[in-house]
């Protein structure tokens, strides 16, 4: 019996020390399930990153870049560096821009909301400025 005990005793220890390294530095897995706006996302990160690569290659906009002083070649590498979020929100902005919109639609917009604001004032009777707007007083 004792001879099984030496025997048996370093064995144990060694098990003992191996069954510790085992499970001591490690944490335990956290698994979750992948949602579907997970996966939807990681899809609509891709198509942002493909319009952004496609905008940077345009010629027009390489071209506006080098009459601003910056390098195209730098702006991808940049452009290319972004982080998802940003490369989402670009793309969107990018998208909903006008084609060659000018600032006239923008100047027209605001002269029709200012008349708008002060025609209402007017009638309500908090302003004078329209004498149109008090035939029945």
């Amino acid at each position: 019996m004792k001879r099984i005990y030496r025997i048996v005793r370093p064995v144990s220890i060694v098990l003992a020390v191996y069954v510790f390294l085992l499970s001591g530095p490690q944490q335990a897995a956290m698994a979750a399930l992948v949602g579907t706006d997970a996966v939807l996302d990681a899809s609509r990160v891709q198509n942002a990153r493909e319009v952004v690569h496609s905008l940077m290659a345009r010629e027009d906009v390489q071209a506006a870049l080098v009459r601003q002083g910056i390098d195209p070649a730098e702006a991808a590498a940049r452009a290319e560096a972004l982080s998802d979020a940003e490369v989402v929100r670009l793309a969107d902005a990018a998208e909903t821009l006008p084609a060659g919109g000018s600032t006239v639609g923008i100047i027209v917009f605001a002269i029709l909301f200012v008349f708008v604001v002060l025609l209402i004032t007017d009638i309500l009777g908090y302003t004078n400025i329209f004498p149109f707007t008090k035939k029945g007083r």
